[in-house]
């Protein structure tokens, strides 16, 4: 088993179910699968400040009218923000440049159906939970906590490829990705067991793993469960030193509470 330490670092009033975090020049970037903005927190200046991400942007938009913002990845000055794709409405990428602050909304359902035909499922068991680009191609990743567990990586090029992945259970459940990160050339991810076979419907939270893969071969070099409670959906790199990897986590609290709790992660690299 892998060394690690996990602590609450901080908490931040204003965010309700964080699904992705990216840090990045002293301050943390967020989305929520609730919510139609993109949160910016200063750590310095301790500020949040929320960007509109979509037309009539509310905290706690309805279920079934929600963007479901679930990806979010870093690409020179450039946050780029998936929506799930588990519904029609929640087929949204948007592209925000963190120094102009401009927005660029796209219609990604043409891919996230190639998508869907490519790995034969249905229209409700896509579930994109993390993105990250490598090589000049975008890695989507699917969370295969439906009837037929699809949970893998999808590698979009000129052409949609698909990498499956088998994770390790808790307790009952396998498994599934709930974000992704590129560091040195590995794949740094997180997954959730969470007791439902529904894409849409919240099912008992069973705990969370941290995991490894190799960028180009797709082996899993580790993995690690964090949590017995919580779902996390968020993952960012804080520090990278000689002897350890410093991660920041977020956490879907699956309520309408507008608070968030922030984690830090520390794992060795001996």
């Amino acid at each position: 088993m892998q060394k690690f330490q996990l602590s609450e670092y901080l908490k931040i009033s204003g965010i309700g179910s964080a699904s992705g975090i990216v840090f990045t020049n002293h301050s943390l970037y967020f989305i929520s699968d609730n919510a139609g903005f993109l949160y910016q927190y200063n750590l310095v200046s301790d500020k949040l400040i929320k960007h509109q991400l979509i037309e009539n942007p509310s905290e706690n938009i309805l279920k079934i009218n929600k963007p479901d913002f679930e990806s979010i990845t870093l690409k020179e000055n450039e946050l780029h923000i998936f929506g799930s794709g588990s519904t029609q409405n929640r087929n949204k990428s948007i592209i925000f440049n963190i120094e102009t602050q401009k927005i660029q909304e796209n219609d990604f359902s043409e891919t996230y159906q190639n998508i869907k035909n490519t790995i034969q499922i249905s229209d409700e068991e896509l579930n994109i939970e993390g993105a990250l680009f490598y090589k000049g191609k975008l890695y989507l990743f699917q969370r295969g906590n439906g009837t037929n567990a699809k949970n893998g990586i999808i590698i979009i090029d000129d052409n949609v490829h698909f990498q499956h992945i088998p994770l390790p259970k808790i307790k009952h459940v396998e498994t599934s990705f709930t974000d992704a990160i590129l560091v040195d050339n590995k794949i740094y991810f997180l997954a959730a067991a969470e007791d439902t076979l529904s894409t849409y419907d919240d099912g008992e939270v069973l705990g969370s793993i941290l995991g490894c893969i190799d960028v180009e071969t797709f082996k899993i070099d580790f993995t690690t469960q964090i949590s017995n409670t919580h779902k996390f959906e968020g993952l960012t790199l804080f520090e990278n030193s000689e002897s350890h990897l410093e991660f920041l986590l977020c956490e879907d609290n699956d309520t309408e509470k507008l608070e968030t709790k922030i984690y830090k992660l520390i794992i060795s690299k001996k």
